[in-house]
């Protein structure tokens, strides 16, 4: 889904960062603890803090978005979607900046 989406080809070179769901794509994920192995070494336990930290901001702010009626109610067709989420995220963006 990751490459077939044409997200992998939107972002580039800009490091991702993901859930576990994407093992094998080349995106930053969280450390596993390997089969027979107890627990994490303590800096792959601070990155998975880190990476915990960084995509529950972006989650939250995925939550935020969705409570935009424009896209509940939406029907757009084309790029309309596209353009909606655009200023949607401007709009958050500029609230978060107070």
């Amino acid at each position: 889904a990751w490459e077939l989406s044409g997200a992998k080809d939107a972002v580039g070179h800009t490091t991702v960062i993901a859930d576990g769901g994407y093992r094998g794509t080349g995106l930053v994920i969280p450390h596993r603890r390997e089969p027979g192995q107890t627990e994490l070494p303590a800096w792959k336990e601070e990155h998975n803090t880190s990476h915990r930290k960084v995509r529950a901001r972006v989650e939250h702010a995925f939550a935020r978005m969705k409570t935009w009626k424009i896209l509940r109610d939406c029907r757009l067709k084309g790029d309309g979607v596209h353009h909606a989420m655009l200023g949607i995220a401007r709009l958050h963006n500029l609230t978060l900046a107070g």
